[in-house]
């Protein structure tokens, strides 16, 4: 566990097993009624200024790729986690009480521009 997993821990308590969607619809009900809830800021703003080039974005899973991979934020959940991470730690420091998940283009359709269809599974 990183660091920052573990300050997560103490902004958000820890999770210790994934709830079902009707556990999370209850939680967000009853923290919205007592206040406005703050979600997090934009992911591919935060990817584009720590300015990754092709072989970062790449990294070394996909290293033989045959398509350019720049731009492809998401694929970075694969390929540089901790940056990923540190986006997310980072917004919760400044007071998010929803983190987004990294995933905004993680169907097949959006990763044909990318020839990644086959990494759909494993970004989501």
């Amino acid at each position: 566990m990183s660091q920052n997993s573990a300050s997560l821990d103490a902004l958000f308590g820890p999770v210790a097993a994934k709830p079902d969607g009707s556990e999370v619809l209850a939680a967000l009900t009853a923290a919205a009624r007592e206040r406005i809830l703050i979600l997090d800021g934009a992911m591919g703003t935060q990817i584009q200024g720590l300015g990754f080039d092709e072989e970062q974005f790449r990294g070394e899973a996909f290293a033989g790729c045959a398509c350019h991979q720049q731009g492809n934020n998401d694929l970075l959940i694969l390929t540089q986690p901790k940056a990923i991470e540190e986006i997310h730690y980072q917004y919760a420091i400044a007071g998010a009480d929803i983190l987004e998940t990294n995933t905004f283009s993680s169907t097949s359709i959006a990763q044909a521009d990318y020839g990644m269809e086959d990494a759909v599974y494993a970004l989501n």
